[in-house]
């Protein structure tokens, strides 16, 4: 896997990000977490406005989309007014019939690695209170649950209820 590489995703990537994230929202659906996310959610133009207002990452393995990440600057909504301490991680999402084993953990360590960069010392994330699985992963990779937020707005205009998880950086 030392093939993988990583870079900022432009306007090309649009239709990619799109089928990467809905065919992961198909891969937890069929191992029974269907709150998290669902197929159709998202467009281009939402990865078009975070591009503009925060970053988009793509992993590629041999030519070939197999993970990407959003990395934002705030999150409000999640954690309320904060200072410029932390980069915020949100839709980490992997390709699973083509991405080698790891690949989401390798992931996760290059948007840790790109906020650090920025000299922010910390790394938060959420995802859905219920979605037990998916927080024992972020704990098993150094996080904390640091709270609970309910009622988060979610692009679609619904709102759902999250756990919130943070990691010091250094």
């Amino acid at each position: 896997m030392s093939d993988l590489r990583f870079r900022p995703a432009t306007a090309q990537d649009l239709s990619t990000l799109v089928r990467l994230r809905d065919d992961a929202a198909r891969w937890m659906n069929s191992r029974g977490t269907t709150g998290q996310w669902q197929p159709g959610e998202l467009d281009e133009d939402h990865f078009r406005r975070i591009m503009k207002d925060g970053e988009v990452w793509v992993a590629e393995l041999d030519g070939r989309t197999v993970g990407a990440w959003e990395l934002w600057w705030s999150d409000p909504d999640a954690w309320g007014p904060q200072p410029p301490t932390a980069g915020y991680i949100h839709r980490l999402m992997t390709d699973h019939t083509h991405a080698p084993t790891g690949t989401g953990r390798r992931l996760l360590r290059a948007a840790e690695h790109r906020v650090a960069e920025t000299g922010r010392p910390l790394a938060r994330l959420d995802c859905l209170a219920t979605n037990t699985r998916l927080t024992e992963y972020y704990i098993a990779a150094g996080y904390r649950t640091t709270g609970h937020k309910n009622s988060k707005p979610q692009p679609t205009g619904t709102l759902k209820s999250f756990t919130l998880l943070e990691k010091p950086l250094r």
